[in-house]
């Protein structure tokens, strides 16, 4: 049975956006083409937006199950997995082969951590048995993308490190019930050197406190657990802690005069951030104290006419990114029609 429309006179127009999430699900408009390389979480943006819409069956999920598993790399049969690419999920088509020098020959080429999680969500979301992927190669190769410091590389040469993979490799592992794809402890102290004096958590170890490493931080804590959901303490093995109360009043102070929440010290409110800092707060058992009231009028503002959200207030053009998580912030808060979501994956329940 659908919903009916909600608060259609300046609240949630629900049906405006799941006709505008069905039709991102079977066409990208052409404004995407220059993200090619990112297809598969393009597709993830639009079907999670559909699930938190309770719109999930107005797609064809066996043709998106065979969709997604065509983007899986496979090892040959001499393939060394210990020192060959990641047996994980190519983010597209193009990033599927490459050509050598003469542009001529054409040879596969490794996974994506962000495009196997991505992957691993969708077919989750749609109900597919994550156990009948092959799952030995995928974890055997992803524990080699886990550098000496505890960090990861998305891929198995020439990337940068940081806590957004940590986050890919802790999701991948929690859905696929096997957590020998990565050294957890080695994974968990690289997180906690990332926690700065003021309480959040920057991408890398120094770097400035920001609302999605923040999110990725507590995340894979959660997921590989080391962190209780407790305001007053959290305890992690080995009786090693990180400041719950600063961190959630670091949270808590992102959340701006508009109602929105803000990434960063002194930058402007962002529809995605309601989500990621919101999250945190979630997770922590802290999510109570926000202004909800302020929050829903600032995400309101930023929904577009044409369905979807925008980045920021009052613009017309929707963006899928920003979209999906406009959804996700308003599901945390309880919103009527959506369905509710585990947090720590970024999926629904």
């Amino acid at each position: 049975m659908e919903e009916r429309e909600s608060d259609p006179e300046g609240g949630f127009s629900r049906e405006r956006h799941v006709a505008l999430m069905e039709m991102m699900a079977e066409e990208l408009p052409g404004e995407y083409a220059t993200q090619e390389v990112n297809r598969l979480t393009l597709a993830y943006f639009a079907l999670s937006s559909l699930s938190i819409l309770r719109a999930l069956h107005r797609v064809d999920k066996d043709q998106v199950v065979n969709w997604v598993l065509s983007f899986q790399s496979h090892p040959g049969k001499n393939s060394d997995w210990d020192n060959g690419p990641f047996y994980g999920f190519y983010g597209s088509r193009t990033s599927q082969f490459s050509a050598d020098e003469n542009e001529q020959i054409v040879y596969p080429i490794g996974g994506h951590l962000a495009s196997t999680y991505c992957a691993l969500a969708i077919l989750k979301m749609v109900g597919y048995d994550l156990s009948i992927i092959n799952s030995e190669a995928l974890l055997i190769s992803m524990r080699r993308l886990q550098q000496h410091d505890g960090s990861f590389m998305p891929i198995h040469f020439g990337a940068e490190t940081d806590l957004r993979f940590v986050y890919c490799a802790a999701a991948i592992s929690s859905m696929l019930k096997d957590w020998s794809g990565m050294d957890k402890e080695k994974a968990k102290e690289y997180i906690l050197k990332c926690q700065s004096y003021d309480g959040g958590f920057g991408l890398v170890p120094g770097s400035e406190s920001h609302g999605g490493a923040t999110y990725c931080a507590v995340a894979a804590l959660k997921l590989m657990g080391f962190i209780y959901t407790d305001i007053s303490s959290a305890k992690i093995e080995h009786s090693t802690l990180i400041d719950v109360p600063l961190l959630v009043e670091w949270s808590l102070r992102r959340q701006a005069e508009d109602g929105g929440f803000q990434g960063r010290l002194n930058k402007p409110s962002d529809t995605c951030y309601a989500f990621w800092v919101g999250g945190v707060l979630k997770m922590l058992g802290a999510y109570y104290l926000l202004d909800h009231g302020a929050l829903r009028q600032f995400l309101l503002s930023c929904q577009s006419p044409h369905g979807g959200f925008t980045k920021f207030p009052r613009e017309r053009i929707p963006d899928l990114y920003h979209t999906y998580y406009g959804f996700a912030a308003l599901s945390l808060s309880g919103e009527q029609g959506l369905d509710p979501l585990c947090v720590e994956l970024g999926i629904t329940m």
